[in-house]
């Protein structure tokens, strides 16, 4: 749900031209660098490397720290040396303090100070002056730091002592001068006032990127998967805002922000990550430059040629410089990214289902009767939602009396079909002092404060609202305890929850958020936290829900804001989208984007939330939806109604047959989410992850990778009767997963489409594990067999796993109640071997049938072995037309070793 001003005015929101702190950055121009470092004050220990810098003209000193970090991450932090007070450093982001690892000096002498890593292939060589740090790897420069002069620090300093109290000040009309246009002790957006209680605080750097054209990253906004360059008054904001019907192809951020960038080139990956939750705005721009290459023979004059470089500058409003570099493949920055932050939470089995939203399903009878639809038209799914209505006048923790009499009973009706709910649970709490939330936290000083120290008081949906200071780990534990069945009445443990409108939304707020001079806990302001409120709900409900179990059973929450780690508490959609077809194609980059920046559990709502999608849009947004991680469909109180059987019956069968594709995957995809969790691997990948040296691939955002072993395009335009699919790499074979045809080629081709369904892949070389069929949920699919699709590579070989657990619960950790299964294809035998010796499960499941695709010859006879068994035959058909082999009613099971000979 979100604030329905019609779509709201453009002018409801700042351009960057209106944002104080990036108009004083930008009047610092590229150039030499006003900074020097002094090369003798330079401090080494086991952790770090320190040493002062200095501005040429305000002589103020700097403090720059630089660490290498375990695992190859450069960390380097900026801050004043003497600060006034302490500024922000951005807690609880990071899983723990990271270990680092020491640095040597390898040089200090004119001006140059070398620093080398216990890993020999970096290196980091700082420049005395103008200042400026190279990161090389193997003598080549990956990446420079300030080595265009923007660095920027704005210190500290007394208010000046001729200001006169906020309230009293008049206007400075724009003859008295430039101060106030810079914004730096107060700042005015439409009839806001902005009082900078500390004054100006800004810090930026910009770094140059080498060899390097293509970036990625930056969520959340609706663009484009390549980061494009920009234009003065046109960078890439990363400040939480409420934005309803957000506009495609646009750089400001909305819902949620991770301050990482990726670089790539064909044989490199770098990350940036800028640890910052204050308002932060990075411009890029890409160029080629020219590169002197010796030539032989001598006589040879050198040649040039021209190098991408590309110039990304980061601009915060508060804090410190506090930056990682990360590398040197894409999947170490993923593994280095989770190592700072933490890796995706492991999702219940019951999440990865469908999920059945709306805002919002009016009543107990409603809810019900949608219940019971599934049933009827044979449409599996899992969690049904209620929106802001089913509560008690918009007060969170209540149901409404009339309509929502016994929820309970309800939530019982749900469970016996096996099936869950959520509800919706926003961090803004009715003024109400009836309303024991509401007069507790009052109480207890739990809002937080606006500048005179009064509760912070804005408009949301239940009218006058005071906002709890999640950054406040005692009202985090408090928000928990929430969650108690005893204590959240009417709840059950099959009720999960969705934290929406945390950004926060303040209706009548500047930007239609909270302002920036609010102050909380420990007394920081607004301005310095507010990329965080969201992470910070997020983490307190998913502590609630854990706590309630006795730390039994994972929990389940969406959350519409988020910052860098929101990963380990839950899920993220990508908010108010519109039922367009626009839509729908650029939900793939933005789900990716948020992919490559750690929240790999992420979807967008299915079909659009605002307004009515036409049926061949609705039925194209299943398909797609069907193999993305999070997987609902949700429509707008304005909307008409829209459960799946609703648009005739050949809708209802494509939408069927696409969810129920979606349930039979579930073993594949749950394991993806495993190695998430494990290994910091996004389940939804770029191509280009995959085939990093395919420059191909570098731009490609109509399709994608479901892990390594599935590539998927969906149908993004009306009546399409045909796509163009590129199948990367001339080595790969792929082959048409549900027809089992292998293609011809390689290379960009031109597909068939029918609204049947939409072009998925098969890589060659990889084993997907399926259900035979889907059940009407996730719990009903408990004991349901298997079937393996094996995929032939060139060399007519395969491999892939299977991970299984309980799916609920915290078991597979605490106690290593878990399954990891590895099938190999190799010489023309079968194996499933135990992956992970350390977990056992027992599971009654068999591997029921097995499809081996690609197999050049039809076999005369195939036998299966269990460990301790008698080999027996096995009933097969071999399809000369696919070269597909089809191996039945082997009862083979999951949890034991065999294998198949052909």
């Amino acid at each position: 749900s979100s604030v329905q001003d019609e779509a709201v005015d453009k002018s409801t929101f700042k351009e960057c031209n209106q944002i104080a702190f990036y108009r004083r950055q930008k009047l610092l121009r590229p150039g030499k660098s006003l900074y020097r470092a002094l090369l003798d004050s330079v401090t080494l220990n086991d952790e770090s490397v320190k040493f002062h810098i200095l501005h040429e003209e305000n002589k103020a000193p700097l403090q720059v720290e630089i660490c290498e970090i375990q695992g190859n991450i450069f960390r380097l932090r900026i801050d004043e040396a003497s600060p006034l007070r302490a500024r922000y450093k951005v807690p609880d982001v990071l899983v723990k303090e990271p270990a680092t690892q020491r640095l040597f000096i390898s040089q200090k002498e004119a001006g140059v100070l070398s620093l080398s890593s216990v890993n020999e292939d970096y290196k980091l060589q700082v420049t005395a002056n103008p200042f400026q740090v190279e990161l090389q790897s193997k003598g080549e420069t990956v990446l420079s730091m300030n080595s265009n002069g923007l660095l920027y620090f704005e210190h500290l300093q007394p208010p000046p002592s001729d200001r006169k109290p906020a309230a009293e000040k008049e206007e400075v009309d724009s003859s008295k001068g430039k101060q106030e246009d810079l914004g730096l002790w107060q700042e005015k957006f439409g009839s806001f006032l902005d009082i900078k209680a500390h004054g100006p605080t800004s810090v930026g750097v910009d770094f140059s990127l080498h060899g390097f054209d293509h970036v990625y990253g930056l969520p959340q906004r609706t663009e484009a998967l390549l980061l494009k360059n920009t234009s003065d008054g046109d960078a890439y904001r990363l400040y939480n805002l409420d934005i309803f019907g957000h506009k495609i192809h646009n750089k400001t951020g909305i819902y949620g922000s991770v301050p990482l960038l990726l670089a790539h080139k064909p044989n490199r990956t770098s990350g940036i990550f800028w640890l910052n939750s204050s308002e932060t705005l990075v411009d890029i721009t890409t160029k080629a430059v020219a590169e002197h290459v010796p030539c032989r023979p001598a006589a040879e004059a050198a040649k040039q040629r021209a190098v991408p470089l590309t110039d990304v500058r980061w601009m915060s409003e508060s804090g410190i410089i506090d930056v990682f570099l990360m590398g040197p493949t894409a999947f170490d920055t993923f593994k280095q990214f989770a190592q700072l932050t933490g890796t995706q939470a492991l999702p219940p089995l019951f999440s990865l289902g469908y999920h059945q939203c709306r805002w919002n399903y009016e009543d107990e009878q409603d809810v019900k009767a949608v219940d019971a639809g599934f049933d009827e038209h044979d449409i599996p799914y899992d969690v049904i939602w209620l929106d802001i209505e089913h509560t008690d006048g918009k007060r969170y923790f209540t149901w409404d009396k009339k309509k929502f009499q016994n929820p309970r009973k309800l939530q019982e009706h749900l469970r016996k079909k096996k099936r869950k709910l959520v509800v919706i649970i926003d961090p803004h709490i009715k003024v109400d002092p009836m309303y024991t939330l509401y007069s507790q936290a009052k109480d207890k000083g739990y809002f937080v404060k606006d500048r005179n120290g009064k509760d912070f008081e804005g408009i949301c949906w239940p009218g006058a609202s005071c906002y709890l200071d999640f950054t406040n780990p005692q009202v985090r534990k408090w928000y928990a305890d929430q969650f108690a069945f005893k204590t959240y009445q009417g709840s059950t443990n099959i009720l999960f929850v969705w934290n929406d409108m945390n950004e926060p939304s303040v209706f009548k707020g500047a930007e239609l958020t909270m302002q920036k001079d609010a102050v909380h806990y420990d007394s920081w302001e607004h301005r310095e936290v507010h990329n965080l409120y969201g992470f910070y709900q997020q983490m307190a409900t998913a502590e609630g829900l854990i706590r309630r179990s006795s730390g039994k059973e994972r929990p389940f929450v969406l959350t519409r804001s988020f910052f860098a780690g929101s990963q380990k508490y839950g899920a993220v959609w990508t908010g108010d989208n519109t039922a367009e077809w626009d839509y729908l194609k650029i939900s793939i980059p933005m789900l990716l984007t948020l992919s490559m920046a750690g929240i790999s559990f992420c979807g967008a709502d299915v079909g659009g939330f605002i307004g009515d999608p036409e049926p061949e849009l609705l039925v194209r947004w299943y398909q797609a939806g069907a193999y993305q991680p999070f997987f609902r469909g949700h429509s707008n109180m304005e909307s008409k109604r829209r459960e799946p059987w609703l648009f005739g019956e050949r809708s209802t069968q494509l939408i069927r047959e696409a969810v129920r594709a979606r349930y039979v995957l579930l073993p594949y995809l749950y394991t993806l989410f495993h190695r998430a969790h494990a290994a910091a691997e996004p389940v939804m990948r770029a191509l280009w992850i995959e085939f990093p040296g395919k420059i191909e691939t570098f731009a490609v955002e109509n399709e994608y990778m479901l892990g390594n072993a599935l590539l998927v395009h969906p149908v993004t335009e009306r009546e399409a009767k045909a796509v163009s699919v590129l199948l990367p790499g001339s080595q790969e074979i792929w082959y048409d997963f549900r027809t089992w045809k292998r293609l011809d080629h390689t290379g960009t081709l031109r597909i068939p489409v029918t609204l049947q369904d939409i072009p998925v892949f098969q890589r060659g070389g990889t084993v997907i594990p399926l259900k035979t069929t889907a059940g009407k949920s996730t719990e009903w699919m408990t004991d349901t067999p298997y079937e393996l699709h094996v995929a032939l590579d060139t060399e007519a070989c395969a491999t892939g796993e299977l991970y299984l657990d309980d799916g609920h619960s915290f078991q597979y950790l605490h106690k290593k109640q878990f399954l990891c299964r590895k099938f190999t294809f190799h010489k023309n035998i079968l194996s499933s071997r135990c992956r992970d010796d350390s977990g056992q499960f027992h599971t009654p499941c068999v591997v029921e049938r097995v499809i081996v695709l690609g197999l050049g010859h039809q076999p005369t006879s195939v036998t299966a072995c269990p460990k301790d068994g008698k080999g027996k035959e096995v009933v097969f058909m071999y399809d000369t037309k696919t070269s597909a082999l089809t191996l039945e009613h082997l009862s083979l099971p999951v949890d034991a070793d065999w294998e198949i000979y052909i």
